[in-house]
């Protein structure tokens, strides 16, 4: 495929993933297609991640305490260690359920490439936020696009892989 195709290709997705009707259906299609996927595959393939990186969240459900799985994008970051998630909820205007629950219990597991990691997540804010969301809207303009559409602030986690051995 060309430069000019693979360009056309990333400027078309880009205008599609930012469109209301995406922010619309998306929330109800994608992470179903992407669970079923994942789990066929026994944790090897996210169908989402061929257009972002991504990893299956699991979490502790904030009120009810139960294990919470969610299909997420993420960057992951540099140091191959820890991934930056974005609770952009498509541009909608609250904030996912899944960033509730890190807020309730930080210490949460992802599949990341069919590995089961454990990590723990910090919220962003200030200035550390500010650097990541330039570099996120780097990684994927679309986040512009969403953040304009809702008054709140889009929340960011640092997901921070963790040992568990000991």
């Amino acid at each position: 495929m060309s430069d000019a195709t693979v360009r056309f290709f990333v400027r078309l997705v880009h205008k599609v993933s930012s469109s209301r009707v995406f922010a619309k259906s998306a929330p109800h299609v994608i992470p179903a297609v992407d669970r079923g996927v994942h789990r066929l595959t026994r944790g090897r393939v996210l169908l989402s991640a061929r257009l972002l990186p991504g990893v299956i969240l699991t979490s502790t459900g904030a009120r009810s305490g139960l294990p919470r799985r969610a299909p997420l994008a993420c960057m992951p970051e540099d140091d191959g260690a820890s991934w930056v998630l974005v609770g952009s909820n498509f541009g909608r205007t609250g904030h996912p359920a899944w960033s509730h629950n890190l807020l309730a219990y930080p210490e949460a597991f992802i599949s990341w490439k069919g590995e089961e990691i454990p990590v723990t997540a910090q919220l962003l804010t200030g200035e550390e936020r500010a650097a990541v969301w330039g570099a996120l809207l780097v990684f994927w303009p679309p986040y512009a696009t969403y953040q304009a559409r809702v008054e709140r602030e889009i929340r960011l986690f640092r997901l921070i892989g963790r040992d568990d051995e000991g």
